[in-house]
């Protein structure tokens, strides 16, 4: 493991993305760094931190094969590197990341707004009580109480919803 400066590191990375852009894997790993083989003490919730001395953070990037480096990168400076490490890694994962699928998208979408209109129309009662068209009524009954339980449902919903706006502002 070859430890390297913020900018190598930096550069390493953009080339080691380059190189695998068709086929390969790489991994990061963040660690905090501990000195002297001390172990590090948690702070507890209900009491105040034990430790109050600032660890450097430890990255380290490997392809699996030939390539590992890492740098070290101290608390004071972990704002600016992070804001580089960033945008590297933003424009890196862009590229190869694999777009959205917008037609099935689109038909859930229409699915959902068939299921919002078929909500929303009324159920007609048609057909007689009794002989011919009784099947008739009462598949529309049944159909028109399933109606009125998801419109109850979905006042429900938007009720819970207002609520929970409202919990937010205040």
């Amino acid at each position: 493991m070859q430890l390297v400066d913020h900018d190598t590191f930096l550069k390493g990375l953009t080339s080691l993305f380059e190189s695998t852009k068709d086929h390969g894997s790489i991994w990061l790993t963040h660690k905090r760094l501990t000195h002297d083989g001390e172990d590090a003490a948690m702070k507890l919730e209900d009491e105040g931190p034990t430790d109050t001395r600032e660890y450097a953070c430890l990255l380290r990037v490997t392809d699996g094969k030939s390539t590992k480096f890492s740098t070290v990168v101290k608390a004071d400076e972990l704002p600016k590197f992070n804001a580089h490490y960033g945008n590297l890694l933003k424009t890196a994962m862009t590229a190869t990341m694999r777009k959205r699928d917008k037609k099935r998208e689109k038909i859930r979408a229409e699915e959902a707004a068939k299921r919002k209109q078929k909500m929303t129309e009324p159920v007609a009662l048609t057909g007689r009580k009794r002989g011919k068209g009784r099947r008739q009524r009462q598949r529309q009954i049944k159909a028109l109480l399933k109606q009125q339980e998801s419109q109850k449902k979905f006042k429900e919903r938007e009720e819970a919803r207002k609520k929970g706006a409202l919990a937010i502002v205040v």
